[in-house]
Formats: structure tokens, C-alpha cells, sequence
């Protein structure tokens, strides 16, 4: 089992930035992948970004070039750096892990979730 952690969310006005974190415990063999996804209301639950177990990285589109994701393997923990926050950036952030991903941003990979962390952006 593996415990996923969110922090780092909060209310921002557009333009601003955020570092999200989480903290993973537990079978930590099972955070070889990990990821960031979103959810607003009303809308599906969605890849923002993820990295695999040899660092590499992946991007939904519209985050790519403001939001850098991260990993500090001693810490067993994951950051997402959010920077040039827009407003369709709101919305309820969650870190995911699993072992094996055939998929980086897809969260039908992943059988870890945190509680989320919610990320609002004001205009």
C-alpha cells in the first residue's frame, strides 16, 4: 500500500504561481511512476503531468512550458511548480502512483490517489 499526501494548494491571482507537493509512504516501490491530475467541477478527471521511473517527463498541452514536475527520491516526495497561473487552472489537484504505467497522463494507470489539494486562480 502506498500513502499519497497533497500541500501546496491555495487561492491566486492570475499570473501567480504555486509549488504543490506530496508526500508518498508506505510500499514506495510502488511510486516508480507518478503523476499530477485535475479535476473542475463538472468536468473529468485529467493528466497535468507525470514521470517516470527513469525521470523522464511528460505534459498535458495547455500546462506546458508554465508547470514543472519534479521528484526527490530521498524525500519520497513529488512537486509540481506551478508558475503563470491562469484561471482554467483551477481546479482539485491530485498525485497518483502505481508501479508500471503504460500511460503517464492517463489516471486510468494508477491505483494511488491522494485527498487532493485545491489550486483556485482568480482573473
Amino acid at each position: 500500500q502506498v500513502q499519497l499526501v497533497e500541500s501546496g494548494g491555495g487561492s491566486v491571482q492570475a499570473g501567480g504561481s504555486l509549488r504543490l507537493s506530496c508526500s508518498a509512504s508506505g510500499y514506495t516501490y510502488d511510486t516508480a511512476y507518478m503523476g499530477w491530475f485535475r479535476q473542475a467541477p463538472g468536468k473529468e478527471r485529467e493528466g497535468v503531468a507525470a514521470i517516470g521511473s527513469d525521470g523522464s517527463t511528460s505534459y498535458a498541452g495547455p500546462v506546458k512550458g508554465r508547470f514543472t514536475i519534479s521528484k526527490d527520491n530521498a524525500k519520497n516526495t513529488l512537486y509540481l511548480q506551478m508558475n503563470s497561473l491562469k484561471p482554467d487552472d483551477t481546479a482539485m489537484y491530485y498525485c497518483a502512483a502505481d508501479r508500471v504505467v503504460a500511460r503517464k497522463l492517463s489516471p486510468r494507470g494508477y491505483r494511488y490517489w491522494g485527498q487532493g489539494t485545491q489550486v483556485t486562480v482568480s482573473s
